[in-house]
C-alpha cells in the first residue's frame, strides 16, 4: 500500500471522488421564503444525482486535510458500482488485512477499521442504487457499532473490575501471609511455653514423689519408734505393778 504524501489522508476502502480545494469564501445565502427560512427540495421517489450526493454527504461525510494554507476536501464517489467493483473491494480488503498484519481472531483495531471501511463502501454502493435501502443499511450499521461499543465498555469495565479484585486479592494475600507468620510465631512461642511447663511439671512430680517417699519412710520410722517406746513403757509398768499384786 502506497503511503500518502505529508498532509494527505491514508487510502481507504471507501471509494472517494476527486479531491478539490475548499474555497475560503463562504457561499452566498440561499434563496429563502418567508422569514428567511431555506426552501427544501421536493422529495422524489427517484432521487436525482445531486440529491444522491447530498444523501451520501450526510451519511458519509467528506474528509478534509491541510496542505500548506490550502484546505482540501474529498467527497465519496457517487458513481454506481458494478460487480467488478465488489470483487475488487474484496481483493483490496484481503490485501490490506495481510499488508497491515491484522489479527485473524480476537480484538484487533486494524481489522475493525478495515471492515468498517468495507461496510461504508457497501453502504455507498447500495445508497446510489436505492437511497432507502442504503439508509436502512446505515441504520443497521450504526446499531451494530453501538452494540460493539457497549460490549467494549462492558469489557473495559469488567477488566477494571477484575484488576481491582486482583489487587485486592494480592493485598489480602499479603495480609494473610503476614497474619500466618504472626500466628506461626505465636504458635511456636506457645509450644515452647508448653514444653517448659511440662518440664516444670515433671520436675515437680519427681520432687513430690521423692518427698512422699521420704515422708512415708520418716512416718514409718516414727511409728516403729513409738511402738518400741510403748512396749518398753508397758514392760516397765508391768514390772512396777507386779510387787504390788503380791
Amino acid at each position: 500500500m502506497v503511503e500518502p504524501k505529508p498532509g494527505e489522508p491514508w487510502p481507504s476502502l471507501l471509494k472517494y471522488g476527486n479531491a478539490s480545494i475548499l474555497p475560503t469564501k463562504p457561499p452566498g445565502p440561499s434563496k429563502s421564503t418567508k422569514r428567511g427560512t431555506k426552501t427544501l427540495p421536493p422529495v422524489d421517489l427517484k432521487p436525482t444525482a445531486s440529491q444522491t450526493e447530498d444523501i451520501l454527504d450526510s451519511i458519509l461525510p467528506p474528509r478534509q486535510w491541510n496542505v500548506g494554507d490550502d484546505i482540501w476536501i474529498q467527497r465519496v464517489s457517487s458513481a454506481p458500482a458494478t460487480r467488478l467493483d465488489v470483487i475488487n473491494l474484496q481483493e483490496n480488503l484481503d490485501q490490506q488485512l495481510q499488508h497491515r498484519q491484522a489479527r485473524e481472531t480476537g480484538i484487533c483495531p486494524i481489522r475493525e477499521e478495515l471492515y468498517a471501511q468495507c461496510m461504508d463502501e457497501l453502504v455507498r454502493q447500495v445508497t446510489i442504487n436505492c437511497a432507502e435501502r442504503g439508509l436502512l443499511l446505515l441504520r443497521v450499521r450504526d446499531e451494530l457499532r453501538m452494540t460493539i461499543a457497549a460490549y467494549q465498555t462492558l469489557y473495559e469495565s469488567s477488566v477494571a473490575f477484575g484488576l481491582r479484585k486482583a489487587l485486592q486479592t494480592e493485598y489480602g494475600k499479603a495480609q494473610m501471609e503476614l497474619r500466618m507468620q504472626q500466628l506461626e510465631t505465636e504458635s511456636k512461642d506457645l509450644d515452647r511455653q508448653v514444653a517448659e511447663w511440662k518440664n516444670k511439671c515433671e520436675v515437680n512430680e519427681k520432687r513430690e514423689a521423692e518427698r512422699k517417699i521420704y515422708e512415708d519412710k520418716k512416718h514409718a520410722e516414727e511409728i516403729a519408734y513409738f511402738n518400741r517406746s510403748n512396749k518398753q513403757l508397758k514392760a516397765q509398768l508391768e514390772a512396777f505393778l507386779a510387787p504390788a499384786k503380791k
